[in-house]
């Protein structure tokens, strides 16, 4: 059994390459945020806003601790690598590949998505400093880099393929 796990910043392309990699290699994809949303029962920017950050992380690793069991594509959330202890049960309990996009494709992929609680007012600056607080977590945590800038779904999926029988 081996838990993939797709790690990087929001808007990276982890829930789309998941559920690509998904359909080639026949193992179900589950995304964090959306198992942390139905359990909770209400949005994560909702639970930023009544219960605050902490709460919400407490969540995620809770969930991580579940998912980490089973023979499944996990796509996290962006801010997973901020516990250590989310770090190593990912890098010991499967294998994490991390989609890397730059400052700025970040920015031109999440300038329309209202839903990122972390990202409200001023998406430049606030993209600018959390990259730079987590892309050594990001590195750290990371069995394989994968670059996303300018890249299809289709290949970066392959790479993400090559990197799994490696």
């Amino acid at each position: 059994m081996n838990t993939i796990y797709l790690i990087g910043f929001m808007g990276a392309g982890k829930t789309t390459v998941g559920r690509e990699l998904s359909c080639v290699l026949g193992k179900p994809a589950v995304d964090m945020d959306e198992e942390i949303e139905k359990e909770a029962g209400i949005s994560i920017k909702e639970m930023f806003a009544q219960k605050g950050e902490e709460y919400f992380r407490k969540l995620e690793t809770q969930m991580l601790k579940r998912l980490s069991a089973r023979d499944i594509i996990v796509t996290t959330g962006g801010g997973v690598v901020l516990r250590k202890e989310n770090r190593d049960l990912l890098k010991n309990t499967g294998t994490v590949l991390f989609l890397h996009a730059s400052p700025e494709e970040t920015i031109k992929r999440l300038a329309a998505d209202t839903a990122r609680p972390l990202l409200e007012g001023g998406l430049e600056q606030k993209v600018k400093v959390l990259y730079q607080s987590r892309l050594p977590l990001y590195k750290e945590a990371a069995d394989h880099i994968i670059e996303t800038d300018g890249r299809t779904i289709g290949s970066i999926t392959a790479e993400a393929q090559l990197c799994l029988k490696s």
